[in-house]
């Protein structure tokens, strides 16, 4: 998301191996880690194929307008300019990066072991300059967040054609496309455009210009722990879109539609937090709209300061329901503070061993150290060795790593505490032979060759203050990762491992400090010296597994009649079955690594997914959605008094609704109540279905309190959006 100055929101294929293995040569980097690795695809032959699942990849985000200048034509364009500083000075304007300079610097991720590559939302973005109060200094949406058209592509950033371009040479190199979306808004409210809306040229709407009620006119955040204002109150002066309009509704999914249609295999959903509502809302109906175009990734923004946070629970239920992953910010936390504050180690292991009891799918979240929205991870601490430790624990533990532009070339720039904007530096270089960079395409290939790192389970074996050891472990495949942020060396003794018996040298050799051989007897790992600033990976890449392996099940949210990838290893070459429950699924596709299937069309709910050949097997979770959804408003008018810690919420008779659920993480809610005592809920339901629904109260202390009489009755609209409104039932 993007701010004004005023508010700041709390804010391989073989071939594929070849090129890097022959790019690390020429550039003179280190190779002999790179050989010890057997490379194969485990997911599918072509990464860039399965749109789904994105746990074996590293995606490497990037702000267009400060990555590379391919096209100096478009730098000042015509009908927008004004918007660009040659002299790169003024932090708030264009400064040249476009599609065309990301297109000719493929090569360069590809050779890191970049497998995705997640852009800066290309829509075309406000044509005016924006001026803070009092300022006469310009500012533009070269970030991307400012959007007047969704429909066209920001013309400092070039076309459509190469928008194309960009995506037909990252898929012939094996990356995958991450779209910036952001939906919430538009641009500022009250200066510049005053957060008008084209849709291919044609005017919409503007939130000094809205007769049709395209935007909430509610003011600011003033709260970002209050859900109402979260959801429906401007974030950070942006004009706030109404989701609820069906207008709104048709005019975002259809401009989604457009990106899907021209490629894209992920989507990034920038601030979801600030919309309707914590188990998915609106946004679950966009993440149904996406998928039923096709599989595909889906990531959220919610911010949260830690797993303390008052919205974390929110965070969780909207995560295990509305088919939108999150970015985990509690993890990013906690490894600032370790690697860059200093904190023990430990506090990394807290939160991942919180964050396993409550997240549905721990690998889907993306993990990360830093992004364009708060100071690059060197601005904190300019030590690289901590950097290169913050990395390796990205690279390997559970989530999707996401390496933000210009890490591998140590780019940052303290200037004001190296915030926004200052956290956007130009791309300055493009060498291959940093540290960081050869660390990352050494983990890369890990990741791609050993599907603990990808699908595996999270175990700590060894902690103190500055040492962390843990293991991920997916069936027989394992890796052992060692690092020590500390000054001084370690003598590890009592080091227990899922290794088998044998010697494991260190997969990442002398790169960071390390070159350390342990040896394996039954489990535990022989004493061995852990040096000041080193990191170790050892690994076991276990044979290829007669037993059917399930890693993935992606996208973990679809409805019966979409299209849904398993992935993992065991699965032959001879086309098995699957089932959802107890339910066959109709197979598409069948490889040794990787099946499409088809949902089956059975009742909204979680599901265990099992692949059967002459065996069976794992069980793997993923949610089913009644049907095609729509997002419905629900009220409930003159509810009973409440006290502090009690809540109203949503039940009814199937998934969307909670199944009847009377519980803070099965019922919908809590709702929202701006005219005490009337509330209200933004709900993803069944599309022309005859909905039976009630509300209830949920005491502080857990205790229910249902309504009485018959069930409300109310059939959902076929498209678009709707609402219903009752009085409580005494």
């Amino acid at each position: 998301m993007e701010q004004t100055g005023r508010q700041r929101a709390l804010f391989l294929p073989f071939l594929l191996v070849l090129v890097l293995l022959c790019s690390t040569f020429l550039s003179g980097g280190p190779l002999p880690h790179l050989l010890p690795v057997a490379i194969h695809a485990q997911s599918t032959p072509n990464v860039a194929v399965n749109t789904a699942d994105f746990k074996p990849a590293i995606i490497y985000q990037v702000v267009l307008d400060r990555f590379f200048d391919g096209n100096p034509a478009n730098n000042d364009p015509a009908g927008d300019t004004g918007l660009y500083d040659s002299t790169k000075t003024n932090w708030k304007l264009y400064w040249g990066g476009d599609l065309a300079g990301l297109t000719q610097k493929i090569p360069y991720l590809a050779g890191m072991g970049i497998t995705a590559i997640w852009i800066s939302s290309p829509v075309d973005n406000v044509h005016l300059p924006v001026y803070e109060p009092g300022s006469s200094v310009p500012e533009a949406g070269y970030h991307g967040y400012w959007a007047r058209d969704f429909y066209r592509i920001d013309p400092h950033l070039g076309t459509w054609s190469d928008f194309d371009t960009l995506v037909a040479t990252a898929h012939s190199y094996g990356l995958k496309v991450i779209i910036d979306f952001a939906p919430n808004h538009s641009n500022p409210n009250d200066t510049g455009e005053y957060g008008s809306l084209y849709q291919n040229g044609t005017f919409e709407a503007a939130y000094n210009n809205d007769p049709n009620g395209w935007f909430h006119h509610n003011g600011g955040i003033s709260d970002y722990n209050n859900l109402y204002q979260d959801e429906y109150d401007n974030l950070a002066d942006l004009a706030d879109l109404a989701q609820e309009n069906s207008s709104v509704d048709s005019y975002l999914k259809g401009a989604m539609a457009q990106f899907l249609a021209h490629g894209v295999d992920g989507v990034r959903v920038d601030a979801v937090k600030h919309m309707p509502a914590p188990d998915g809302g609106w946004l679950r109906t966009l993440s149904d709209s996406v998928e039923a175009q096709g599989p595909h990734y889906m990531v959220g923004e919610w911010y949260l300061s830690s797993i303390s946070d008052p919205t974390y629970p929110y965070a969780l239920k909207f995560a295990n329901r509305s088919g939108i992953n999150l970015l985990n910010f509690p993890l990013t936390t906690a490894l600032r503070d370790v690697y860059a504050s200093g904190n023990g180690a430990s506090e990394v292991d807290s939160v991942l061993t919180q964050e396993e009891s409550g997240f549905l799918w721990l690998n889907d979240q993306a993990i990360f150290i830093d992004n364009h929205d708060m100071p690059r991870f060197l601005t904190l601490n300019s030590s690289y060795d901590r950097l290169h430790e913050a990395l390796a624990a990205v690279l390997t533990l559970p989530g999707i790593p996401v390496i933000y532009y210009g890490t591998e070339q140590y780019l940052h720039n303290d200037t004001n505490g190296g915030g926004d904007p200052y956290n956007r530096p130009m791309m300055s270089s493009f060498g291959t032979t940093t540290t960081a960079y050869n660390e990352i395409k050494a983990l890369s290939a890990l990741r791609q060759s050993n599907p603990a790192l990808a699908y595996g389970t999270y175990q700590q074996r060894w902690i103190n203050s500055d040492v962390f050891i843990y293991e991920r472990q997916f069936f027989n495949n394992v890796v052992l990762v060692a690092v020590n942020k500390g000054s001084s060396s370690y003598s590890i003794s009592g080091l227990y491992t899922a290794l088998p018996n044998g010697s494991y040298s260190d997969y990442l050799g002398t790169l960071l400090h390390g070159g350390t051989t342990i040896t394996v007897t039954n489990g535990a790992v022989g004493t061995f010296t852990l040096g000041a600033n080193q990191v170790s990976v050892w690994q076991y890449t276990a044979p290829e597994s007669s037993t059917p392996e399930i890693g993935s099940v992606g996208p973990n949210l679809s409805r019966p009649g979409d299209q849904v990838i398993i992935d993992g290893q065991g699965f032959g070459n001879s086309v098995g079955s699957v089932k959802f429950g107890t339910t066959a699924a109709s197979v598409v596709s069948w490889s040794p690594h990787s099946i499409t299937v088809t949902t089956p069309n059975v009742a909204g709910g979680l599901y265990g997914v099992q692949v059967c050949t002459s065996s069976c097997s794992n069980v793997y979770e993923t949610r089913v959605s009644s049907a095609a959804q729509v997002a419905v408003t629900f009220t409930v008018n003159n509810a009973p008094p409440t006290n502090y810690g009690d809540n109203v919420y949503l039940t009814g008779q199937f998934d969307e609704l909670g199944n009847w659920g009377t519980t803070t993480t099965t019922a919908i809610g809590p709702l929202n109540d701006p005219n005490y005592p009337n509330w209200f809920v933004m709900a993803s339901v069944p599309a022309c279905w005859n909905i039976q629904f009630k509300f209830i109260i949920i005491h502080a202390d857990g205790s229910v309190q249902w309504e009485n009489g018959s069930n409300h009755s109310y059939s959902a609209p076929c498209s678009g959006t709707g609402a219903v409104t009752v009085n409580w039932q005494y």
